[in-house]
């Protein structure tokens, strides 16, 4: 049943018992991001390459029913990394699991297994798919109450920036493990981070983006402090995003989204232009899995850069998508970035809505909207209309109705996951909804 190549499985043996590990934790996560693991022994990482680990689903967010909870960990070898922030001499390591049914069929629930097939949709379509995130994020003096540890604002060096050797040591732990960085900074608003990820195989990156959540709360910790990837924590400040950079790579490793002679003058070709008019027009759809909670919607309001309404620009940061040009005429610079997710998404089920809309508008040939210069934000609803500019969705409540009616976000995700979200997120939109917030008591309550 296992598909581990000897070579690989006796590199991990080896360095197991040259490194003396004691424990190898199995990663994987839950239909909605949140990471789960359960650790094994040395004496059964053979019996998990060949046979998988069994555990019990049925308390997993998404996975399976208490009659169906039987589920199967197969480790992926190539995820194997020893985690640093663990002491040496009583060493962890860790591998990211695929999930499968006793049988040994993959398990529909896995988002890692949605990814999977959305990628090999794309490359019997002749594409692969690569990623770059810009993660964002606060540090806060602990998780009572979101309190900033510094007051810092964008770029800012110390003093204003107290986190500067928080984020050096979480950049040190990621590079142990294999995870380069291309840039870090402080971001807009007080105690606001960002660390942006070089770009990898969609997989890699999904992978990639989850382990640097954990090392950010890792290294948080061990300073004394908390990181939260809540995307509105503080009201009236920047929210944390996690601007998202594509392209796509023909077999002999082209950008196929880089044209020279593009009348546009963006460099860009015929099939990134019809990738790009399938993200807009399917973005109310998949806005639900690129801002999965209540406060995500907090975010997405104007006046805090993020973006509310669906266009595409180059220098225009209020649109949707956005098309850089930090490196232009270089073929593999030719990519583009969509600022509307958070970075508290499921990177898993993210990147396959994406690649999905994306290759929907290649295969149907979408035509693209003119691009959208104007600042968005200044124009009047009635200009918006005229120019035929539409918005995201305004609320969770919103974007779980728009997901539901979805027939290709269902395709992507299968039923299994797509039923799932939807009555998850309906549920915590009606209690949501339900509750009596401070706002209103201190704004109704001494005048009703």
């Amino acid at each position: 049943m296992s598909d581990v190549s000897a070579m690989s499985r006796d590199y991990v043996l080896k360095t197991v018992n040259e490194r003396n590990i004691h424990f190898i934790r199995m990663w994987f996560t839950d239909v909605l991001g949140q990471m789960k693991s359960f650790a094994i022994t040395p004496s059964e990482l053979e019996a998990a390459f060949e046979e998988g680990m069994g555990f019990d689903g049925s308390s997993i967010e998404g996975f399976a029913r208490t009659d169906e909870s039987d589920m199967v960990a197969f480790p992926d070898v190539d995820t194997f990394q020893v985690l640093p922030w663990r002491p040496s001499d009583d060493g962890v390591a860790r591998m990211f699991c695929d999930i499968r049914t006793p049988a040994g069929d993959p398990f529909d629930g896995d988002p890692r297994q949605v990814l999977r097939q959305e990628l090999s949709k794309a490359a019997d379509m002749g594409y692969s798919m690569n990623v770059g995130p810009e993660v964002e994020y606060f540090y806060f003096e602990d998780n009572a109450s979101p309190k900033p540890i510094d007051h810092g604002s964008y770029f800012d060096l110390t003093p204003l920036d107290n986190a500067s050797d928080l984020r050096r040591d979480t950049i040190l732990t990621l590079e142990q493990m294999g995870i380069p960085v291309e840039y870090s900074h402080h971001e807009v608003a007080a105690s606001q981070q960002e660390i942006d990820l070089r770009y990898s195989d969609a997989l890699s990156m999904a992978d990639a983006v989850m382990t640097y959540r954990l090392v950010v709360k890792e290294i948080a910790i061990k300073h004394g402090v908390y990181a939260s990837f809540m995307p509105k924590p503080i009201e009236g400040q920047n929210g944390s995003g996690m601007h998202i950079h594509q392209s796509l790579f023909d077999t002999d490793g082209n950008n196929v989204f880089y044209d020279a002679d593009d009348p546009l003058g963006y460099s860009l070709s015929d099939t990134a232009k019809h990738y790009i008019a399938g993200l807009l027009m399917y973005a109310p759809e998949y806005t639900l899995l690129t801002n999965q909670y209540v406060n995500s919607y907090k975010r997405l309001v104007p006046g805090y850069e993020a973006p509310v309404y669906v266009s595409w620009a180059n220098r225009n940061r209020s649109a949707l998508v956005r098309v850089p040009l930090y490196k232009p005429g270089k073929e593999n610079a030719a990519r583009f970035e969509l600022r509307s997710p958070d970075s508290a998404c499921n990177p898993y089920l993210a990147f396959a809505a994406l690649l999905g809309a994306g290759l929907k508008g290649i295969e149907d040939k979408l035509e693209l909207p003119d691009a959208v210069d104007d600042d968005i934000f200044e124009m009047s609803e009635a200009e918006r209309i005229s120019r035929g500019i539409k918005t995201l969705p305004a609320n969770l409540g919103e974007a779980t109705r728009l997901f539901a009616d979805s027939e290709l976000m269902c395709e992507i995700l299968g039923e299994h996951t797509h039923h799932y979200i939807v009555q998850n997120k309906l549920q915590e939109w009606s209690q949501y909804s339900a509750h009596v917030t401070p706002w209103e008591i201190e704004h109704d309550f001494p005048i009703l």
